[in-house]
């Protein structure tokens, strides 16, 4: 029987608090990968990684045993099982059962880890609690630790004693004189995965991927086939490896050798990077076939990629550019994109991050803004050095990047053809920019004439186009149609879009469409949120179609700016932060980080005007490191949508504005 409205209870004692690894247990999805238990053993492969990483350990043993469970062997320092001083409970026990618990929050010099992978303290604690039983050894000190856990319970208890020489060679390593390290074997829980058998590929390429990333560390993989059936074993080790990994892997042979550098900050370095940050590549050019692309993260598989490589793809097409022109190679009418030197480039990408910032738990994607600058300035110099060093190897991947650039603009050449002759004068304020490719045109509506001149000067003038608007736009929701361009800023809105005023039901030609984004670019305090909402109400109600086919973005400047000193290891640098919670959770983390109170400094700003070229396109511009948000329909039906609209933006609606901010006024932070 369905619950009504009058049988359902809401009351105190509705609302739950997990504890524990309960949350893990309730939503897996929030933490780790359901398709198969990959990641929740890979998070231990992971640990075993940073302890090399550390430089504490030169063997990682992986076995997938004839049961089902797997073992994960490495001869690291061991994770400490001694008591924790402030919760009086076994580290070993907390590190497993708790989330949010973990040696590696702390970076830098005397901290147990400067560089991993380990971030957010839950990685082996999500293992543990999707486990029917997990159970992990510990060599250090003299002494061996045992303990075993059940769906993240403690089902044994911890056990110490002195390791004796059978007990030091029973972890997987096969080494009786090992005197450190840490075996951790764990049964995946059936319930949890839609399957439980790993993908051998993918847990094979991880492995071999990490003995790449590691010179001199032995990887093996350990296949039980039951029975009197002798193992299956796989061990990986390199020298130095990146090199032989990508020439293994191309489809094609390169048309220039094989790319191979390392660049990393050292003690002095004054760039806002700690010291030990850098990167190692190799890069290779193919003409045809697939491209190879692979990247990590203090040892960590980045398969979605991220600013690293936005870093590596910024400096080969500086590099690259800078050669062109400096030997006079690029044809009359040829506009090269970072696509053209990008589309046939295979490489192998290692970051060194002091303190990365991933996109969710299961970190397949990089977002820290300073990983762009950092590989950028490492990448750039080494190559355009490498290119003037082999020019012949330098013209040859010249030819390729150009034939890439011809092909690019033939395709959209075509797509203009069809377009027809007729062209409307575009408005004389619009600083338009170079491409005609739809998928790469931005153009910005932005606040204010100073605001425009900065956002010319910093924009990508290939790509990016600037209409500055003067003062606020005419309230659009009650002028008809046919009077909308009377008002100069909505004539000149249409005009550089290149598409007419509609209704809803109506079907417009988007064959005039000059921009694949138009983006709403106002300052970042209340006066910026009432021209936002002027335009959002122009293009529901004149450009509905704008919308629906997710034309329409509003970009997110910064509200303040924050200097921060030098905290430890971290030199001096500036942040941005959208709003005052930003702002504080961007305190909150100097602190931790070491930095005295107020030793910072935080500046507003009082609008766009106030920031220069450089700032507003590495806040606001730049496709890598901006927040755009996309415009799109909600849950309300159009009509819903019309009704609220009236009474907000209707001329005959102040009593039904009063009522409402009446009724909701005291939910409103008011920026003043």
């Amino acid at each position: 029987m369905a619950t009504t409205p009058q049988t359902a209870q809401y009351g105190e004692a509705s609302i739950r608090v997990l504890k524990g690894l309960e949350p893990v247990k309730q939503r897996p999805g929030m933490y780790t990968r359901t398709d198969n238990p990959l990641h929740i053993v890979q998070e231990v492969i992971d640990n075993a990684a940073d302890e090399a990483l550390a430089g504490f350990g030169k063997r990682i043993a992986v076995t997938l045993h004839a049961d089902g469970s797997v073992s994960v062997d490495d001869d690291g320092r061991g994770i400490p099982f001694g008591l924790h001083p402030e919760e009086q409970v076994a580290v070993l026990e907390i590190v497993f059962t708790r989330l949010h618990a973990g040696g590696k929050f702390d970076k830098g010099a005397g901290n147990a880890y400067s560089f991993s992978g380990g971030l957010h303290g839950v990685g082996v604690s999500v293992t543990n609690a999707l486990a029917s039983r997990l159970q992990v050894s510990v060599w250090r000190e003299g002494q061996m630790a045992s303990l075993a856990f059940s769906g993240g319970d403690v089902i044994e208890p911890l056990l110490v004693r002195k390791a004796g020489a059978a007990e030091r060679g029973a972890a997987g390593l096969g080494l009786s004189d090992r005197k450190s390290g840490t075996s951790v074997r764990v049964w995946p829980d059936p319930k949890y995965f839609d399957a439980t058998e790993l993908p051998r590929a993918e847990l094979t390429h991880l492995l071999r991927s990490k003995a790449v990333l590691m010179p001199g560390v032995s990887v093996s993989l350990t296949v039980e086939k039951g029975g009197d059936k002798p193992p299956e074993v796989q061990t990986w080790i390199y020298q130095g490896g990146l090199r032989d990994y990508l020439s293994q892997g191309l489809a094609a042979d390169p048309i220039i050798p094989l790319f191979e550098g390392a660049g990393y900050a050292g003690a002095a370095e004054s760039e806002n990077f700690a010291e030990g940050e850098g990167v190692a590549w190799v890069l290779g050019f193919t003409e045809d076939g697939g491209v190879l692309r692979e990247s990590y993260v203090n040892l960590i598989p980045t398969v979605a990629g991220g600013t690293h490589e936005s870093g590596l793809k910024d400096g080969l097409f500086g590099a690259v550019k800078t050669f062109i022109e400096l030997h006079a190679l690029l044809p009359k009418g040829v506009k090269l994109m970072p696509e053209d030197v990008f589309s046939r480039a295979s490489f192998v990408l290692s970051a060194k991050v002091l303190d990365p910032q991933f996109q969710g738990q299961i970190k397949e994607r990089l977002n820290s803004r300073d990983a762009l600058r950092l590989v950028s300035q490492f990448t750039r110099p080494a190559l355009e050095l490498w290119l003037n060093q082999h020019v012949e190897f330098g013209k040859r991947l010249a030819e390729l990047v150009i034939r890439q650039a011809q092909t690019r603009q033939r395709a959209s050449q075509k797509v203009e053809k069809r377009k027809g002759s007729g062209v409307a004068v575009l408005p004389g304020k619009l600083t338009d920019c170079e491409s005609r490719d739809l998928s790469l045109n931005e153009v910005f509506l932005v606040e204010g004439d100073s605001a425009g001149g900065s956002a010319k000067m910093g924009r990508d003038k290939e790509t990016q186009a600037i209409l500055p608007l003067r003062g606020k736009v005419l309230n659009a929701w009650e002028v008809e149609r046919d009077r909308l361009f009377a008002n100069n800023e909505i004539h000149d809105i249409s005009v550089a879009i290149g598409i007419d005023p509609h209704g809803p039901g109506d079907s417009p030609d988007f064959s005039g469409l000059r921009y694949g984004k138009v983006c709403i670019l106002s300052d970042a305090d209340v006066d910026g949120s009432h021209i936002q909402v002027l335009l959002l109400t122009l293009f529901f109600r004149h450009f509905p179609q704008l919308i629906a086919r997710g034309h329409v973005y509003i970009a997110k400047p910064p509200l303040f700016r924050i200097d921060a000193p030098a905290r430890g290891k971290k030199p001096a640098a500036k942040f941005y932060a959208l709003d005052l919670g930003e702002q504080e959770a961007t305190l909150d983390k100097l602190r931790k980080e070491g930095a005295k109170e107020g030793s910072w400094s935080i500046s507003r700003f009082k609008g766009l005007g106030e920031m220069n070229a450089e700032q507003l396109w590495e806040t606001t511009l730049n496709p890598e490191t901006r927040r755009l948000l996309p415009v799109a329909w909600g849950l309300m039906s159009f009509a819903d949508t019309v009704v609220s609209f009236t009474k907000l933006m209707g001329k005959g609606e102040a009593a039904s504005r009063r009522e409402l901010m009446e009724l909701h006024g005291d939910t409103v932070d008011l920026d003043v």
